[in-house]
Parts: C-alpha cells; structure tokens; sequence
C-alpha cells in the first residue's frame, strides 16, 4: 500500500513474521508515551506502528529479515523514559531506535543514545532536540522555530503588533517560550505579556485576566492538552475577542473534543495530513497521506493524528536508511540517515545533513483554522 513499507513488534502485540523464522532480526527500539497526559500523542504513534508491522510482514521483512519494533510505554513520566532506554541499550542491544513522545522525555534519553552511538529518530518538536546538532540525534517532527515563524507571519499579514504569550512550563513549552521570545522583535512585534502555566493547571483565568487588561492584539498559546483546551473555555467564559493562536502541539481532534465549542475561530500550524483531502491535486505529500488516512481509519475506526504521522516518518526514515546500507549496523543506520534528502512523509518533505537532523523547514506547515469542528486550510 505505502511507497515504503516496516514491521514492528512490540511488548502489546506480537506480530507472525512472514519471514524465516530463523532469519536473525533488525532490532529497532521505540518509547512512547501510549498511557499517561501524553496519550493521545502516543496512542495514535502505537496504533501506527503496530499496522505498519503487518503490511511489511507481508512484503517478506527487511533485506530478507524480520524488523523488530521493541516499544516500551513510558506513561508520560521522565523516569519511566529512562529506564526504557536503559532496556532497549543493555538487554535489547537495539540498532537504533525511536522517541519519546514529548519533548522534555526525548532531553531526557537522549545522552544515553548518544553515548552508547546509537541512533535516536524523536518524535518530539522541542528544537533543542536538533539544535545544536547531536550525531546520534534526529527528529521527524516540525520546529518549533518552524511553527513560531508561520504564527508571526500571518499575525503580521494581520497587522498585528503587540503580542501576549501563555506557554506551559514543560520541555515543550519551554522551548516555544524561548523562540517566540527570539523571534518576535524580528517580526517587530512587541512581547507585552509573558505569562507561563503548568501542565496540571485546570484553570488558567488569572493569566487571560491580566492578558486581557494589557490589550494585545493577538495572544499565542504554546502546549499540549488538556491545557490548551482548559484555556480556550476559559477564554470564552471571560468574554476575550483577541485573536488566540495555537501551537502544533494541539493538532490533533482530541483537542477539538476537549475544547468544544470554544475551538472555533481558533488558529494554528499543523503539517498537511491534517487537511490532506484540502491540497491541491498533484501536491508531492497527497497521496501518500490520502493512503495513510485511508489504511489507519479502516483499522482502527478513528481518525488518523498528526502524531501518529511523526512514528510513520521516523520508521520509514530509519528503513530508508537501513536500506540505503545494505546493512542494519548502527553507525551504517546514523551515516544514511543524515544524507536522505527528497524523501516524501507525512511531515513534509525531509532534506537531512550532517548539519541539519530534522530535514523540514517552515514550508512543512500550513496555517489552519477550526471551523465547524473541523481543520479549514488558511494558507498553502
């Protein structure tokens, strides 16, 4: 079905390899987070995973053996992420591997990776991932440098000028914080509120009342749910008109659900599987995501997630990479997977180098708006 087709399997679900049995396996390792706050990032990455190990099952494996996918849950907690690596390195001697989920999980495994040369694909935003370059890190997601510079340009398109932000204390949030704080006064934008909140927060009308009393023309909220969502309710309730934008990391229709009603009118960057069926025909990404939309929804009876596209894109990059070799040694994995360049996935169009382990810019996202409960493309 897919261009490129992977295997997995993981501690949840043991896959029948079509493949010799005695074909001695490809050991890829993967943490994500599919319990825990971060569930709805790691549930669709495992859905992902586990129906992509039966179609290349069936294309007979990879270089004519079996791919093992080796995923341990981190439940969203540091500590969990941690250990996981320290299974995946010392007593499942992985080739290369991908995660976390969340930006301050991946911070947190990726000096073992690194020491133990062997290669780590995030499913993560935070830049500091790739930045500055780590030989044995790479990414799959869009930057967040990616998504502040597409919010900056249509709020300027907009005129306008004075700008709150409201950014969640973790790694993610972090890590916006300190782009937006880079890259507004080169838009020449001026930052008159700067409010943070923490990722259990349930109620964040303190930090919109003072937003509201400094009168900004747009306020930028940077996080992942449920506190998005928790500020978008709280947004209506105190009656605030100023234009929200949303980052990335609420591009999935979990945060619709969640927000309800006070979703609509809000905007956001997000990569094109969530508008696929919106791009224009001949788009080089179209078919590949009209395809995983199709394939993932017939399985699982839900909607495909933007999330589950970034574990689509690191398997498929580390496949890429293996085959390039014609070997599945780590350094073979590390050294073809910084010279991919033109590779089409659901993320965008990836150029890696030895200088640049993300391989997308700004052009990988689109700006969209929530209207009717849904995802309407505003800019291509």
């Amino acid at each position: 079905m897919f261009r490129r087709l992977l295997a997995v399997t993981t501690v949840f679900v043991l896959g029948t390899f079509s493949v010799a049995s005695a074909a001695e396996p490809i050991k890829i390792g993967a943490i994500l987070s599919a319990t825990g706050p971060a569930s709805f990032l790691g549930e669709p990455q495992r859905n992902t995973l586990l129906m992509l190990q039966d179609q290349i099952n069936e294309q007979g494996g990879l270089l004519g053996r079996p791919l093992e996918v080796i995923i341990y849950d981190d439940e969203t907690e540091v500590n969990r992420a941690v250990a996981a690596a320290n299974r995946l390195l010392s007593r499942d001697r992985v080739v290369a591997a991908i995660g976390a989920t969340t930006s301050g999980n991946t911070l947190a495994i990726m000096p073992r990776f690194s020491s133990a040369r062997i290669p780590l694909v995030s499913m993560a935003a935070a830049e500091r991932i790739v930045k500055p370059i780590n030989p044995w890190v790479f990414k799959t997601p869009q930057s967040d440098r990616h998504a502040v510079l597409r919010i900056l340009g249509h709020a300027q398109a907009l005129g306008f000028s004075d700008i709150a932000i409201l950014t969640v204390s973790d790694g993610f949030g972090q890590a916006g914080r300190e782009v937006l704080q880079e890259l507004l006064p080169e838009f020449g934008m001026n930052l008159v509120a700067d409010e943070i909140y923490g990722p259990r927060d349930t109620d964040m009308t303190p930090q919109l009342t003072k937003i509201r009393g400094l009168s900004p023309d747009a306020i930028i909220v940077w996080g992942t749910n449920p506190g998005p969502a928790v500020i978008a309710r709280n947004r209506v309730q105190l009656g605030i008109q100023t234009s929200m934008y949303m980052s990335h990391g609420v591009a999935s229709k979990r945060f619709i659900e969640l927000a309800g009603e006070a979703a609509e009118g809000l905007i956001l960057p997000a990569g094109r599987l969530a508008v696929a069926d919106q791009l224009p025909e001949g788009h080089p990404q179209k078919a590949l995501l009209l395809e995983y939309i199709q394939a993932y929804e017939a399985r699982f009876n839900a909607e495909v997630s933007t999330f589950g596209g970034y574990a689509f894109d690191a398997l498929q990059l580390i496949v890429e990479a293996i085959t390039k070799a014609g070997e599945a040694t780590p350094q073979a994995i590390r050294d073809n997977l910084q010279q991919i360049s033109g590779f089409i996935g659901t993320g965008g169009i990836f150029e890696m180098s030895p200088e640049d382990h993300n391989g997308l810019d700004e052009q990988a996202f689109v700006m969209v708006r929530i209207t009717d409960g849904d995802w309407e493309l505003l800019v291509e």
